[in-house]
């Protein structure tokens, strides 16, 4: 990405919170999450992003404790799943702290996907949709009405 079309951090930061709290909420948020973990390691990458620690989750996996990475960017603060050295280089901070919040942000969800979609430079892969056979009931019988000759199967009329 050229350093003149680089989306400012700010608006990324934005779109990653509106993606994360539409993902909370989401039937199916694999995809969301998906992006925003994408987003921030390259974001880690190219050193706009800050880990910060490791806090324990407030959703254990199958009744285990288990830790998630704490994130800085911008002005919002994201958990990603920590990596090996992530453990041995940061230090753990707990609990995570119930009364701070990010700051508040209006982003519709389809604008925020566009611009994560234009930073991590993620096409949406096209769903063919399966071809449907054309229902026939087990009971069809052809019509025979517009058919010259009656009834069906009989030869033409006057050879007797």
């Amino acid at each position: 990405m050229c350093e003149k079309d680089q989306i400012p951090l700010d608006e990324l930061a934005r779109a990653l919170f509106t993606i994360n709290r539409h993902a909370k909420t989401a039937p199916e948020p694999k995809h969301l999450y998906f992006i925003k973990k994408e987003s921030i390691n390259r974001l880690l990458k190219e050193k706009r992003a800050e880990k910060i620690g490791l806090h324990f989750s407030n959703h254990p996996k199958y009744s285990n404790q288990h830790s998630t990475l704490l994130v800085k960017v911008d002005k919002y603060f994201f958990h990603i799943p920590p990596t090996k050295d992530d453990f041995k280089k940061l230090e753990h901070l707990g609990e995570l702290d119930q009364n701070y919040r990010n700051p508040p942000t209006k982003m519709s969800l389809s604008q925020a996907k566009k611009i994560v979609y234009r930073y991590i430079n993620w096409k949406p892969v096209k769903k063919q949709q399966p071809k449907r056979k054309k229902y026939r009931s087990s009971y069809f019988t052809p019509s025979s009405l517009g058919k010259m000759e009656w009834p069906p199967g009989k030869t033409k009329r006057g050879s007797r």
